[in-house]
């Protein structure tokens, strides 16, 4: 049986909805009907479904910084696996930095695995012959600042 991605109910982890239908609440795709947009959607797919590049033996996300990619070489000794680490790693918070709203632990902690999951099955998808890992780790900490996600690969 699959691991839910959080154990907190989805009407906390997305309060608004609980305020529609005259406090009686509404799903979370008819939510997402009433204040979406097909804009915000394809944004979004952009996050979870994101495109990845090889290159130089790294795998990357696609438009990454090519000068970048050389000072970090240059850094780390050619230390792929570092620099993979370094340069696909987000900050889940920084995700939504101009919201002006700052998400719970449990909102951060769902999207971090809802991530994990879907750049897995990407990652898998693309690159079948090698071995990527998504790192999320999930310890609890103060600062949700702290919570980031990578991914790097562990043979080379």
């Amino acid at each position: 049986m699959p691991q839910r991605l959080s154990d907190v109910p989805m009407s906390e982890l997305v309060p608004e909805t609980q305020q529609w239908n005259g406090g009686h609440g509404i799903d979370l795709l008819t939510w997402f009907g009433c204040v979406g947009s097909i804009e915000h959607a394809i944004a979004y797919g952009e996050l979870f479904w994101p495109d990845f590049v090889e290159y130089d033996g790294c795998v990357l996300f696609a438009g990454f910084n090519e000068a970048s990619y050389r000072g970090f070489m240059s850094q780390t000794g050619d230390d792929r696996r570092a620099v993979e680490a370094v340069m696909n790693h987000r900050h889940i918070i920084d995700i939504f930095s101009g919201s002006g709203q700052e998400p719970t632990r449990h909102q951060v902690v769902y999207l971090g695995r809802l991530l994990r999951e879907m750049w897995t099955a990407k990652l898998r998808q693309n690159f079948p012959t090698k071995t990527v890992v998504v790192s999320f780790p999930e310890e609890p900490s103060e600062r949700l600042l702290d919570y980031e996600i990578t991914f790097y690969q562990t043979e080379q």
